[in-house]
């Protein structure tokens, strides 16, 4: 990418679950995992709350963020997951409101089809395809989160 730092737009995208992948675009690309599992003495709501201060300090240390694309994610394997989901997105949205900062889901087929060709790729198609484009994801929601980035910048030139 040959944007300065000084003009371009920070995009975050985020792959949201108990390990949140992301990667973040502030003319350079960066990415990696968080992890919000919820310790053994934490209340139901610490796991949002820690989302909530990992989102103020991506957007402190690297932002102002811009814009935001998540995986919007339609089917989940249990309903763990999907309560997880639910509440991160909510999470995700509302900090988002806040701040007057636009957001916007992509579906999974959509990033799956962008990055691999095949709207069903499975979780190792989608490592291998953010390393054929030079990138180390540490596992399948790095690789996501990647795939998500690209899209946007690729696709809607990371602004909604």
């Amino acid at each position: 990418m040959t944007q300065s730092t000084q003009t371009a737009r920070t995009i975050l995208a985020l792959d949201l679950g108990t390990t949140t992948g992301w990667a973040i675009s502030d003319g350079l690309i960066t990415s990696g995992t968080a992890s919000f599992r919820p310790g053994r003495y934490d209340g139901g709501g610490m796991r949002y709350l820690r989302f909530t201060n990992w989102l103020g300090e991506i957007n402190r240390l690297s932002g102002p963020i811009a814009t935001i694309w998540f995986e919007e994610v339609r089917r989940h394997a249990g309903t763990d997951a999907s309560h997880v989901y639910g509440g991160l997105m909510a999470t995700l949205t509302a900090w988002a409101e806040l701040r007057g900062i636009p957001y916007a889901g992509v579906p999974v087929g959509t990033i799956k089809r962008h990055a691999t060709g095949k709207g069903n790729a499975p979780k190792q198609a989608m490592i291998d395809a953010a390393r054929a484009r030079e990138f180390s994801p540490a596992d399948d929601n790095e690789a996501d989160a990647i795939a998500i980035l690209l899209w946007a910048i690729e696709t809607q030139e990371g602004v909604q």
